[in-house]
């Protein structure tokens, strides 16, 4: 290894977001376990990253002894004053490994342990991003369709748009730029992290915070709301100020608030109604 190490550290942690100091410590951790599974677990040894030089270096550790029966973790007195003329008996010593020694195996081994570190690293920054916008409305481009549901890329992660979870008749394809809202944040999985829904109830309270000032100010509550997702729903609604009326300005002038929630929800029909304990 070399500063091309130093080099691609510095940039995976750039282009990823990854800590800097987690990046090493995963190559750290990948090439310790290469070492245990090619040496023993009996190797008495260290690892660390040696910054100035870019590399990561293991050493191996022997003790000074006069007769040697484990060859693995001793050196007699007389080989290692050859090294340190210094050195008594029950001395430690340590012993520089060449990482290209690990072989094959361990090599492929290392860099599984590294991609998969990368991975949770990466999912643990999508979890401490997106835990927190639960109910929220996102906006992605339709990427590709598995047995789940509709993949959406949103940037720097992905979400799953559930079968059950779309309205039904409404089609996609490659390309195509959807809206929905976040109903769930996992912290781990094979899968997407984020799961979406344009089919949820709250997605429509969500839609009316967008589109109507009072509601995103609070003089305007959304009391309840039933849904039949592309067909119809209704939503009970309620004002704080008597001068406001909930109902108007939900629909807006000629109808234009509620159009834009209209064409979002492709053609789904909502009916405003003053909220009542009837209802």
């Amino acid at each position: 290894m070399s500063m091309e190490l130093k080099k691609a550290i510095d940039q995976i942690s750039k282009d990823r977001g990854i800590d800097r100091d987690l990046l090493i410590d995963t190559l750290e951790e990948a090439v310790r376990s290469s070492v245990a599974r090619k040496y023993g677990d009996h190797l008495d040894f260290e690892v660390g990253y040696n910054e100035e030089q870019g590399e990561i270096e293991v050493y191996q550790f022997k003790v000074v002894v006069e007769e040697v029966d484990l060859p693995d973790s001793e050196i007699t007195l007389e080989e290692a004053r050859k090294i340190d003329p210094n050195v008594q008996i029950d001395d430690e010593m340590g012993f520089k490994l060449k990482i290209e020694d690990l072989g094959r195996i361990a090599a492929q081994s290392a860099k599984q342990v590294i991609i998969q570190r990368m991975r949770d690293a990466e999912q643990e920054i999508i979890y401490e991003e997106y835990k927190d916008r639960k109910g929220e409305i996102v906006s992605g481009i339709i990427q590709r369709r598995d047995r789940s549901g509709w993949i959406i890329n949103l940037g720097r992660t992905e979400a799953l748009l559930p079968k059950e979870e779309q309205i039904p008749r409404e089609r996609y394809k490659r390309g195509d730029r959807v809206q929905a809202f976040i109903i769930e944040v996992l912290p781990q999985g094979r899968g997407p992290q984020i799961i979406v829904s344009r089919t949820h109830a709250d997605y429509m309270s969500a839609l009316f915070s967008r589109e109507v000032p009072e509601v995103a100010d609070g003089t305007v509550r959304i009391l309840g709301v039933a849904r039949d997702p592309g067909s119809r729903a209704k939503v009970a609604v309620m004002s704080k100020d008597r001068d406001v009326d909930p109902v108007g300005a939900c629909v807006g002038i000629r109808g234009s608030r509620i159009q834009n929630i209209v064409q979002e929800l492709r053609g789904e029909r909502i009916d405003i109604v003053v909220w009542s304990p009837e209802i």
